[in-house]
């Protein structure tokens, strides 16, 4: 349910872009539906993620940009902007309290050795660079429409794809270390 909700504003965009086929219109509902999203997150739980804070303001800031300059490329960039930034908060997070992003967010509920934390996040941030190069080359290569579309379905896809395959990995993971504690 988190996950649909996440994505309420971005599909209020693509839903408002296909039926007026003006990005600049579907960019406008964008801001207002970020805010409202901050305001029932806040209503509900009294606190805002960092996290949804961070990609709001730089939502609110590329929308407000094209906009006022009326350039779908601020907002063709958001997407790059945030995956690069969640890219590298992956990378350098071993860095900062001495554990991998990953085993922060899933160590309570999940046992690994410190090789398999990292390579996890490893796979996560090379993920992260990965889709924002593919933004990059989508919106740069074909039209505002195919990239509208990929920013729903594909970028949802394949963080779908890569999730299923990171959860085959900790299968994988915790079945050998399952097994080496019962020996």
């Amino acid at each position: 349910m988190k996950l649909l909700f996440d994505f309420l504003p971005i599909a209020i965009f693509f839903a408002v872009y296909h039926l007026s086929g003006d990005i600049i219109t579907a960019t406008m509902v964008l801001i207002p539906a970020t805010l409202v999203q901050l305001g029932i997150v806040w209503w509900r739980q009294r606190r805002i993620e960092k996290m949804l804070l961070i990609t709001s303001i730089i939502v609110i800031v590329s929308a407000g940009a094209t906009i006022a300059f009326h350039n779908p490329a601020f907002i063709q960039w958001k997407p790059t902007v945030i995956n690069a930034l969640f890219g590298v908060a992956f990378l350098l997070s071993p860095l900062f309290g001495g554990q991998t992003l990953t085993q922060r967010m899933m160590g309570k509920a999940v046992t690994l050795p410190a090789a398999t934390w990292q390579r996890l996040n490893l796979a996560w941030a090379l993920f992260f660079f990965a889709m924002a190069a593919l933004n990059v080359y989508v919106f740069t290569y074909y039209d505002v429409a195919t990239w509208v579309d990929f920013k729903l379905f594909g970028m949802l896809g394949l963080t779908l794809l890569f999730v299923i395959g990171q959860a085959l990995f900790l299968a994988r993971h915790l079945s050998q270390s399952q097994s080496e504690e019962g020996s």
